[in-house]
């Protein structure tokens, strides 16, 4: 069986590589061996770093409904909870984003998850 010329696929795959790692510190962005690994463990990290943005955006949410619905007398929980009960399904998200933007509207959401735990 003859024998496979792979200099170009080789030094093809080397050089994307190398352009990965582009602005990597040391020996990490010249030595192909070293930047594959770095390019490498960098996928590993941008994953994980999609699923951490995720929790994070969550966080923040809470955090701004749970200091909108304060200002109303009651707790986080307490509000979800009365959500749950008025069949209010927005998510946290757009509950966040009208406690910032929008008082008057949310104020209105509050009532009703107030109304609702009263009638519970």
């Amino acid at each position: 069986m003859a024998r496979v010329a792979r200099s170009l696929h080789a030094r093809k795959k080397r050089r994307k590589v190398l352009e990965q790692a582009k602005g990597y510190r040391g020996t990490k962005n010249s030595s192909y061996k070293r930047a594959k690994e770095q390019v490498w463990k960098g996928g590993v990290y941008a994953y994980a770093g999609r699923k951490q943005r995720k929790r994070d955006f969550r966080s923040l949410w809470i955090q701004r409904i749970n200091a909108g619905v304060r200002e109303h007398g009651l707790s986080y929980s307490q509000f979800v909870h009365g959500l749950r009960l008025a069949e209010v399904d927005l998510d946290r998200k757009i509950l966040a984003d009208l406690a910032a933007t929008e008082p008057a509207a949310f104020a209105a959401v509050v009532e009703k998850a107030k109304d609702a735990l009263q009638a519970a």
